[in-house]
């Protein structure tokens, strides 16, 4: 008998207008579903409704989560006061997908189903459960690294250092790590839920993982800053992550 693929909810972003009516749209890269695809998963893309109870059976219909990157959070989300020059660094926010997402972190930690979070999904579990957000690092951290590559989005650009002893090290079977970097904010103070388990060599957060005190809330949770599914289809160490997931998924 085939073995069923675990079923993998995977968040869009959304855009005010699509390509067939120029109504209100989804949209979503491609290499999302091909790195879950490739590791064993089928994929299915959620419709951004920020309606509780179509959350809570759409979470609870598939066998995990995956995150996904996108556009900068609300601030009111995590710093309501934010003064106006960082006010003025945030760019196209999506309040809708906002809702859907936090509602949809809610339904993964009620049904305790695992989660992958990518870049703007790290963000946002971080912020969901308390913690708070670097605006724009170019502005906040002049003297870092340059993180917003997006002319060199499939390849990496600066390495990060890997708590050693995490899952995502056994995974990567490294504590450094060359990384892409395609974003401008990025976690500040972290959610007490959380435990840092990657930095850039600037001292940016690069990946959370369950602090211990927390390691039964979820049965697998990595989150990570970069982009692991633009960069598996050449290099193995990243496509380990997603079999990872999928396999934790698979109840594995």
């Amino acid at each position: 008998m085939r073995k069923v693929r675990p079923l993998i909810l995977v968040t869009p972003a959304t855009q005010a207008r699509g390509t067939e009516f120029a109504d209100a749209s989804i949209n979503l890269s491609q290499p999302y579903l091909a790195a879950v695809r490739a590791a064993g998963g089928l994929p299915v893309v959620a419709a951004c409704l920020p309606e509780s109870g179509y959350v809570a059976e759409a979470v609870a219909r598939c066998d995990g989560v995956l995150l996904t990157g996108g556009e900068d959070l609300q601030p009111e989300l995590y710093a309501p006061d934010l003064p106006a020059r960082l006010r003025a660094t945030v760019r196209h926010v999506e309040p809708e997908r906002d809702a859907f997402e936090l509602l949809c972190l809610r339904e993964v930690f009620r049904q305790r189903k695992p989660l992958l979070a990518i870049c703007r999904g790290q963000q946002l579990l971080n912020v969901a459960f308390g913690g708070t957000l670097i605006v724009d690092l170019p502005t906040q951290r002049p003297n870092g690294l340059r993180h917003r590559r997006l002319d060199r989005k499939d390849e990496p650009v600066h390495e990060i250092q890997v708590e050693p002893g995490s899952r995502l090290a056994r995974l990567l079977r490294a504590t450094r790590v060359g990384v892409n970097s395609t974003h401008h904010q990025a976690v500040d103070q972290v959610a007490e839920l959380f435990a840092v388990t990657a930095r850039s060599t600037d001292g940016v957060i690069e990946a959370l993982e369950l602090a211990p005190a927390h390691a039964g809330a979820l049965p697998w949770l990595v989150s990570v800053q970069f982009h692991p599914e633009r960069l598996a289809p050449r290099q193995p160490r990243f496509r380990a992550l997603f079999r990872d997931f999928v396999r934790a998924c698979g109840g594995e």
